[in-house]
């Protein structure tokens, strides 16, 4: 039996809280958590169904450069939506590069404003 039971959040490094929410909340229409305590930093909770991204705003030890172009070949969060075609609408209508699955899924890989990978994969 495990002894865990299920995913409660994921966490992301972020340069500007703001920014990033621009890509999280506006363009990919995740809902704010307005119950964030004070952490003693900049971030934001963000719904993902019963789960959550938090966006920390710290200082990142890892480079944004040199990453894989292709998200898959990275680390990467990947996260189920129903609707693939309405995502490629709203991230080519902000002009935000994305490259579709090699894996012959319906999915994509994007990366937030901070060079961290998403894999949205249709369910």
């Amino acid at each position: 039996m495990s002894l865990i039971d299920g995913l409660h959040h994921v966490s992301l490094i972020v340069a500007d809280t703001e920014r990033a929410l621009t890509f999280y909340r506006d363009r990919l229409g995740l809902e704010l958590d307005p119950n964030r305590p004070d952490l003693g930093f900049p971030g934001a909770w963000l719904w993902v169904g019963a789960h959550q991204i938090h966006l920390l705003e710290l200082p990142n030890p890892d480079p944004s450069e040199g990453r894989p172009a292709h998200g898959g070949r990275d680390r990467h969060l990947a996260v189920a939506v129903p609707d693939l075609d309405a995502v490629i609408a709203s991230l080519d209508a902000a002009g935000i590069d994305y490259s579709l699955s090699r894996s012959g899924r319906r999915a994509l890989f994007v990366r937030d404003p901070d060079a961290n990978a998403l894999e949205l994969i249709e369910v």
